[in-house]
């Protein structure tokens, strides 16, 4: 076998466009088929693709053509292209050069967006009313998206840089495919039931209107509406707009738009505390001066100069006051203990043995004291007190007994 004419890979694509472009029917043709993947880029010229249910093809639309382009084009529309088919030849990319467009209908997927859409917001699922605020200054962020993805990455980065001590807690599903929208809907419950994070990023990046179809799922609209914590959607590009936008508290453009609505600047912060320090220490001097000032004007007024007239007379009064009741007590007192002491003299004169040392005498009969003699009888032992000691003597008659 021999090996013929050897081709480089620049002169193999070429020669194919070169047969592509000479086609009479592959020259100018109009194909039918659903937008996907719509993307406008800074320079004017428009990439998507182009499906039906069997395939799918790479489209470019030049600026130039693209002026002339239907308002209102984007993923999902049914659409008519006139164009020809080639090869870009560098990178051998089978493409289709649009020239023309015309709108033919919406596709399948956007019209189950639209209707899933119309019936969500009909049950007030997208309500103002029950967003909620998101945290300015979170402890925790949690994050739903692959865990492979770029997605997940640029939100690790971001928030590192702007806040290195966050926490980030990661709870991964599927973002495409079959039992995506599951996947993500049990995430966001996980995230949700555990309570640490202070606000959940829901989201992945750019993709077709299929590979992003898994958050315009029913079910994870419910699991967003039903979150209590705050919800930040950030599926795609900017451009992209799914169920879960809606839902959501807020809407970032991007996932790495998401992080930076969600994570503060720690230095901003920093910052923002200092000035608001030294804002207070201003105020605050600033208050003291003008007080002292008013005291100062105050001590200068007619009405302070009565007050302190006022003040110095009653506490002139108040010291005399003072003095009077001071004298009066000392007089009293003096008086009360005059009369305390001739009231002891008194008293000291009945006491028993003052009576005895004027020449009385106390008759003791056993225990009891005689008032009368009529209390004693012949042969009686008695005790007699007397002022200096007791005598014992024995009744030989008593007035009793003489009667």
């Amino acid at each position: 076998m021999t090996e013929g004419y050897i081709l480089s890979v620049t002169q193999l694509n070429e020669y194919v466009n070169t047969l592509l472009r000479n086609d009479v029917l592959l020259g100018s043709v109009s194909i039918r088929g659903e937008i996907s993947g719509f993307k406008r880029h800074t320079s004017g010229h428009i990439y998507f693709s182009l499906k039906d249910e069997g395939a799918l093809v790479r489209c470019v639309m030049f600026r130039q053509n693209a002026m002339n382009m239907p308002e209102g084009i984007g993923d999902g529309m049914q659409v008519v292209l006139s164009g020809y088919a080639s090869i870009y030849t560098r990178d051998g990319q089978f493409q289709f050069y649009v020239k023309s467009m015309r709108r033919e209908g919406e596709g399948e997927l956007y019209r189950r967006f639209l209707m899933l859409k119309t019936r969500l917001e009909a049950q007030g699922l997208f309500d103002a009313a029950h967003k909620k605020p998101i945290p300015k200054l979170p402890k925790c962020i949690g994050v739903v998206t692959s865990k492979t993805g770029a997605a997940l990455q640029d939100i690790i980065n971001i928030t590192r840089r702007r806040f290195p001590m966050m926490n980030i807690l990661v709870a991964p599903a599927a973002v495409q495919g079959t039992g995506a929208g599951k996947e993500i809907s049990d995430a966001i419950r996980l995230l949700d039931g555990s309570g640490r994070a202070d606000v959940i990023i829901v989201g992945r990046g750019g993709g077709s209107i299929e590979e992003l179809w898994a958050f315009n799922e029913e079910v994870v609209a419910r699991a967003i509406y039903a979150c209590k914590t705050p919800v930040v959607s950030a599926v795609g590009h900017e451009t992209d707009f799914t169920i879960a936008d809606f839902v959501a508290d807020l809407r970032a453009p991007t996932p790495s738009a998401a992080a930076e609505l969600c994570v503060p600047e720690y230095e901003a912060l920093n910052d923002e505390l200092e000035y608001v320090k030294e804002r207070m220490d201003s105020l605050c001097t600033d208050r003291i001066a003008r007080e002292g000032k008013a005291i100062a004007a105050m001590e200068q007024g007619a009405a302070y100069g009565m007050c302190h007239h006022r003040i110095s007379m009653n506490m002139a009064r108040l010291s005399a006051l003072e003095t009077g009741i001071a004298a009066s007590v000392r007089q009293g007192m003096g008086e009360a203990e005059r009369k305390l002491s001739i009231n002891a003299a008194r008293l000291d004169s009945l006491a028993p043995a003052r009576t005895l040392e004027r020449g009385y005498a106390i008759i003791k009969k056993g225990k009891k004291y005689a008032s009368s003699a009529g209390e004693l009888a012949a042969g009686d032992n008695i005790e007699i007190l007397l002022s200096d000691g007791t005598a014992r003597a024995k009744v030989l008659a008593s007035g009793k007994d003489k009667e």
